[in-house]
């Protein structure tokens, strides 16, 4: 069964987009009537329109970043469609446009002088996303043939796990990228995420540059959107890999099984290996004959751990076995169960891969990850964490890491994300409850909703967990508030978690994005309460001895 696909509105594009993405400096050109050909379009001839031997050098989705000589793709959204910008695409010197028959008809486009000179070439698809990446591919030359690229999906751990990818790629000495949710790098340089996968343009783009810069392995994070629309058409795998699935993206997927379905796309003969965690019923699903198996709670797996030690710093050990009697100590910086499965799930990849052992154990011990149970410590008597839990599952398992590493309570300050799956704010507000002695429950991204109703939502989950079965709740809307409370609140061996943004540095405020870190409005807390006790101090010390 084809997952649903839900087409994407103009307006839902993140603002980052506004900024080109990377091209490659050389690209040879593509004869149009060839393109055509391999991706089974048709060309619409115009009465009187001269024979043409045009040629594109380059692919974009988005009228504004058209370069001369490109292929403009007019794809249908819900609201808009792109035809409705091909005017400012021919205008920018596009050399064809990739649509389906709405698009030809809506945008007049038979009649644009530019087309019925032979200047620009009309293709026209019933799909034109669905085989947008693989034009996009041909235009550059195939990229991902000259790469080995390990893909990573699942619900959570994919960030983790590309940046455990990257460093022990990194550590054997190879020249890497990456392509994720908080970053792109390549070679080492890193550039901003739109999207934690590209477009796919801008996918195949980016693969290009990469191999300019003599790039060889990729560590990526796949995501069920990615997939579902086709983003990643076009691009091979070395491997593909798999790390869980709970709920999310119910407002994009029908359901969990359309959701399941999307992930499942990566397993379809698009990778030459894939490696699977089996620790769920999902992922059990995946495993066919040659699949290669992970798992932190069966001994039948091809790949398993053992002697898992956490320590109060929030590093934790483990020995990784594997095919042929395969022992490896492992050390990590990153807390909790989860980061054990994520990280043997990398260690799977790695060694499909053909990367050497030594260097898997090196990279994993050097790994930590922007956003994801990332410390920030100023010489406080408690421990504070931000991370980028946004999902049920994700705030259970974070706040049952935090719960391991210290000895004091549990404090959380959590939101979510407004336009987005809304069945999931009530159970993010259960699971929070249920396992911390304090939950502030604030704003995140409200986007285009009332923050009130969001938070209303989370309340009334929290409300569900019996008396006796959580701690107190409380709501702080304003984010900065929530945390200087938290801080304030927590007394020494607690742990104070600030969860749902992560990594990152905006606050989607009614469609303005408001300068915004979690982790640098975590520090500022801190600082205040430090500060703030060194001047109390200070005063007690003064008023002891005028009294002497």
């Amino acid at each position: 069964m084809r997952p649903t696909v839900v087409p994407v509105a103009l307006r839902d594009v993140p603002s980052a987009v506004a900024t080109a993405p990377p091209r490659p400096t050389r690209v040879e050109p593509v004869q149009i009537n060839k393109l055509a050909d391999e991706i089974g379009a048709r060309v619409v001839r115009v009465p009187g329109q001269p024979a043409f031997e045009a040629a594109v050098t380059g692919a974009t989705l988005r009228a504004q970043h058209v370069r001369p000589g490109d292929l403009f793709a007019a794809l249908p959204g819900i609201r808009v469609h792109g035809a409705d910008f091909a005017e400012q695409a021919l205008d920018a010197g596009a050399h064809a446009v990739l649509t389906d028959a709405d698009g030809i008809l809506r945008a007049n486009l038979t009649e644009h002088p530019a087309v019925r000179e032979g200047r620009v070439v009309l293709l026209e698809h019933d799909d034109p996303r669905g085989v947008l990446g693989r034009a996009s591919a041909l235009i550059y030359g195939d990229p991902s043939s000259k790469l080995k690229i390990l893909g990573v999906t699942g619900t959570s751990g994919k960030t983790t796990t590309s940046y455990l990818l990257e460093s022990a790629l990194n550590a054997a000495g190879l020249t890497t990228g990456q392509i994720g949710t908080v970053e792109t790098r390549i070679a080492g340089e890193r550039l901003d995420s739109a999207f934690t996968t590209p477009e796919a343009p801008d996918l195949q783009a980016l693969l290009a540059v990469m191999v300019e810069h003599d790039v060889t392995t990729v560590a990526m994070e796949v995501s069920s959107h990615a997939l579902a629309m086709g983003r990643v058409s076009g691009t091979r795998f070395a491997v593909g890999a798999f790390t869980n699935l709970s709920q999310d993206h119910l407002d994009f997927h029908r359901d969990l099984e359309d959701y399941f379905q999307a992930k499942a796309l990566l397993f379809d003969g698009r990778a030459d290996h894939e490696v699977v965690c089996v620790d769920g019923d999902w992922g059990r699903r995946l495993v066919t004959s040659g699949t290669v198996t992970v798992s932190t709670e069966s001994a039948d797996a091809d790949w398993t751990a053992t002697d898992v030690t956490a320590y109060p710093t929030g590093e934790q050990t483990f020995t990784a076995h594997g095919p042929g009697g395969v022992e490896m100590p492992i050390r990590l910086r990153l807390p909790g169960p989860f980061n054990v499965a994520n990280a043997l799930l990398a260690i799977g990849v790695l060694h499909a891969a053909g990367v050497p052992l030594a260097a898997i154990e090196k990279g994993l011990a050097e790994v930590d990850v922007p956003g994801r149970m990332e410390r920030v410590a100023l010489g406080q008597d408690f421990t504070a964490v931000v991370d980028y839990s946004h999902k049920p599952g994700a705030v259970s398992a974070v706040l049952d890491a935090a719960r391991a590493q210290v000895d004091g309570d549990v404090v959380v300050v959590l939101g979510c994300g407004g336009d987005r799956d809304t069945a999931k704010r009530p159970l993010m507000g259960e699971a929070a409850a249920r396992r911390s002695e304090l939950l502030i429950v604030t704003d995140d991204n409200p986007r285009s909703e009332d923050p009130a109703d969001i938070r209303a939502a989370m309340l009334a989950g929290a409300q569900e967990v019996p008396t006796g079965e959580r701690g107190e709740v409380i709501e702080i809307g304003d984010r900065r508030a929530a945390i200087v409370a938290a801080v304030e609140r927590a007394k020494p061996g607690d742990i104070v978690v600030v969860a749902g943004k992560g990594h990152e540095t905006g606050q989607d405020v009614a469609g303005v994005v408001h300068p915004f870190s979690d982790r640098e409005e975590l520090a500022a807390a801190l600082r205040h309460r430090l500060g703030h006790n060194e001047e109390t101090q200070d005063r007690r010390g003064r008023d002891t001895t005028a009294g002497a």
